[in-house]
């Protein structure tokens, strides 16, 4: 039996269910940030994060600081690339123009490799775009929320080194780190940008991001100095670098609490071997993309391989809308997201399938959605008179 109070089962694409364990690791009575039990658990979770992202690079860094994962974004877009630089965004939705908007906001010239909805761009335009200038950054959304689109990262990285190898290949996963496979050195990334609430399994608010020492070198030699204060790798990397070696280190205050719940949630995660977790999202995405297609209901991404393993964005019946269906899963204790791309949020709906509600083999989590997806929809539909 959990510990946590009834409630209805939280089935977004993030934030996620989470396990009673990396709850009660939220409890810790409060501490500095300096004593040397936090500094003991900050420095195992950085090398935890490693393991997170296949990384056995010495040169590589994790960097964990409080925030959403739209810092990440930022701490990008103020390091590794300066004003008047050219940026490459591979656009498969809503988060391909976030990302972007990022990097203009720090004077980048930001060139938009745009997908039709559903879609990724295809590879040969990937290498024109690549051929056609030089650029600092290619940036490519792992997952795009909006959309339950993959982008083939690997295959991206391997393009970026063959025809630029000069461009940082920079990683929105916020929606794919711990559900998706990333093996960050064996794909010669760059950057890989995400956040404690999605697949990871832990409560909002910490930024985490992956970042090479070929990006870390980009930012050593920068003409300018970073346009941000508190996103400056500059400042953050000696701390991470001290809490690893177990030193304390101060430039702004860690969520000490979040912390330990990401320690708690990376230790289980990494007491298996990461292929295995990737198997067991795959598995339930098999199960729910299956169930979904038996009801009729067609996915946003219509190719299987650029569909996500943690959530599947699915078109509603011609009639219905999010409201006259939504309502119908919250009855039954289930809960969905409603579209976000604004070209077409009023005709789909989102199920995120990620952490503790597929790996843990107690919960009935993805079952008890399905058949209330089944149930509403029916009941939206009677009362639509379709």
């Amino acid at each position: 039996m959990s510990i946590q109070a009834p409630h209805n089962t939280l089935l977004i694409p993030g934030p996620i269910e989470f396990d009673d364990a990396v709850l009660q690791s939220m409890s810790h009575y409060a501490e500095s940030h300096v004593a040397p039990g936090f500094v003991k658990v900050f420095g195992e979770t950085i090398t935890l994060t490693r393991k997170l992202f296949q990384s056995t690079n010495p040169a590589a860094q994790p960097f964990i600081i409080s925030g959403s994962g739209t810092l990440g974004w930022d701490l990008v877009s103020a390091n590794l690339i300066e004003r008047g630089e050219n940026a490459l965004v591979l656009n498969t939705g809503y988060f391909g123009d976030s990302f972007g908007a990022c990097l203009e906001t720090y004077g980048a010239n930001v060139d938009h490799l745009r997908a039709p909805i559903g879609d990724r761009p295809a590879f040969d335009e990937v290498e024109k775009a690549l051929q056609s200038k030089p650029y600092k950054v290619i940036t490519i959304t792992h997952v795009d929320t909006s959309t339950g689109v993959l982008n083939d990262i690997k295959r991206v990285a391997e393009i970026t080194r063959r025809v630029s190898p000069n461009t940082l290949v920079v990683v929105d996963g916020v929606c794919s780190v711990g559900s998706e496979e990333i093996a960050f050195d064996q794909w010669d990334l760059d950057a890989v940008v995400t956040a404690s609430q999605k697949a990871i399994g832990c409560p909002p608010g910490l930024s985490i991001v992956m970042v090479s020492g070929r990006a870390l070198e980009a930012v050593k030699s920068r003409k300018t100095p970073a346009a941000s204060y508190y996103a400056s790798i500059e400042k953050w990397l000696p701390i991470m670098q001290n809490y690893e070696n177990n030193k304390p280190s101060y430039f702004a205050t860690p969520p000490t609490q979040l912390v330990h719940a990401l320690h708690t949630t990376l230790s289980q995660i990494t007491s298996r071997p990461m292929s295995e977790r990737f198997a067991i999202h795959t598995q339930a995405s098999d199960k729910v993309k299956a169930a979904v297609a038996e009801l009729g209901l067609k996915q946003l991404a219509p190719n299987p391989d650029a569909q996500a393993h943690g959530m599947t964005a699915m078109y509603l019946p011609e009639g219905l809308t999010p409201p006259d269906v939504l309502p119908g899963l919250l009855k039954r204790g289930v809960i969905f997201a409603a579209g976000l791309h604004k070209e077409i949020a009023t005709k789909y709906i989102r199920f995120g399938h990620m952490g503790v509600s597929i790996s843990d083999p107690k919960r009935k989590d993805i079952d008890n959605a399905l058949a209330a997806l089944k149930e509403a929809l029916t009941e939206a539909k009677q009362a639509k008179g379709l």
